[in-house]
């Protein structure tokens, strides 16, 4: 039998404590890598922060988000009913969970009987080829919404106040969401689903060769990301420009998925963003994304088309968006959103360099013959 142990790799964790260079199959290609990315550019205008409390009732702050969402993709919020406190919890677990020994992050293990891989639990992403640049970072995937799905098998018991800081927190990123799509004027009526996934980015001996997290845009409705307070790395493109995306105490970050981007028709774009890494220190995040359930039909809302602005995506049930998305990570391009309505489909990356992955759905325009899926 072929030995394929390249498919279960060393957890980068442990690679960084003991390589002076990154090993090979993380290595990006030289016309790859993110180089000068290290010190990426600073937006030309500043990331609005938006005060979710006044959205019900303040026209202005409504204004502001959608601007800020048609313009970047992204918007900071505050006032988010979400307590600091609370924050510093999930924040704290989730280091806490990182820093105990391998043994201990194994038996939440994303790999079946060792080799088989499933979305939820400890490790890192699929890898479909020997030949697969892997990305610089550890990942804890766990479902989180509807909760009668929930894996508590992949919740850590360790630290106790795991699971009750994740339900807490996660309960209430469902309310910003909620406030959000009511403030977009969406007309969206689906079932939901979402899963939380912590990122852990050790430091690298030369970030300048290696890939934190690949470019990609996200895959569901719209991404909460409760990002590192002290170490940055987090850049985000526009017109073929990488920009540092600046992060404030208490703050979240939202930013929009492909499957917004089609229900709205194109009106709000989902950003291509990827993680660069540091040399000297580690960087930690808590990402939910939010998506839609498998017998979700994904089109554009009826209320925002007429005879000057006709559809322009075609529809398609998210379970056979979910079955084009497997085929692309059958073949290796897969993409680091873990949402069923992933990032998978490769288009150019503006500028040259590393493919940027997009989902299929956000390529197929109602006047193209060409199947769903296609390389």
């Amino acid at each position: 039998m072929a030995d394929e142990s390249w498919r279960v790799p060393t957890p980068v964790q442990e690679l960084a404590g003991a390589a002076e260079e990154p090993p090979s199959r993380y290595v990006l290609r030289e016309q790859d890598r993110p180089g000068s990315l290290l010190v990426a550019d600073d937006m030309p205008e500043p990331i609005p922060v938006v005060d979710l409390s006044r959205l019900p009732d303040d026209a202005a702050e409504a204004a502001k988000l959608r601007s800020a969402l048609q313009s970047w993709g992204f918007v900071l919020v505050s006032n988010h009913g979400i307590e600091a406190s609370l924050m510093d919890e999930v924040m704290d677990a989730s280091r806490e969970f990182f820093h105990q020994p391998l043994e201990e992050k194994q038996k939440y293990s994303n790999l079946i009987d060792g080799k088989r891989f499933q979305i939820e639990g400890y490790g890192n992403d699929r890898v479909a080829r020997e030949d697969q640049i892997l990305n610089w970072n550890d990942r804890l995937h766990l479902k989180v919404e509807p909760e009668d799905g929930r894996n508590y098998a992949k919740w850590p018991k360790h630290p106790e106040s795991f699971r009750e800081v994740l339900h807490d927190y996660a309960s209430k990123t469902k309310i910003i969401r909620d406030g959000i799509l009511r403030a977009m004027a969406n007309s969206m009526r689906t079932t939901s689903s979402a899963i939380a996934r912590f990122n852990y980015y050790p430091p690298c001996p030369k970030p300048e060769l290696v890939n934190g997290g690949q470019p990609h845009s996200d895959g569901g409705v719209l991404t909460i990301l409760l990002a590192d307070r002290e170490v940055g790395g987090l850049l985000v493109q526009r017109d073929g420009i990488w920009y540092n995306v600046p992060s404030h105490p208490y703050t979240l970050l939202i930013n929009l998925g492909d499957v917004m981007e089609v229900m709205c028709n194109g009106a709000f774009k989902s950003p291509v963003h990827r993680v660069v890494t540091s040399a000297e220190k580690e960087r930690i995040s808590l990402a939910v994304f939010h998506g839609v359930g498998l017998e979700t039909a994904i089109e554009p809302a009826a209320g925002l088309l007429d005879e000057k602005r006709p559809a322009r995506y075609r529809k398609i049930g998210a379970l056979d968006f979910f079955a084009g998305l497997q085929e692309h990570i059958a073949r290796g391009t897969t993409s680091s959103s873990p949402t069923a309505l992933g990032t998978a489909a490769r288009r150019p990356f503006g500028g040259g360099g590393p493919p940027t992955f997009r989902s299929p759905i956000c390529q197929v325009k109602v006047d193209e013959t060409k199947p769903l899926v296609s390389q």
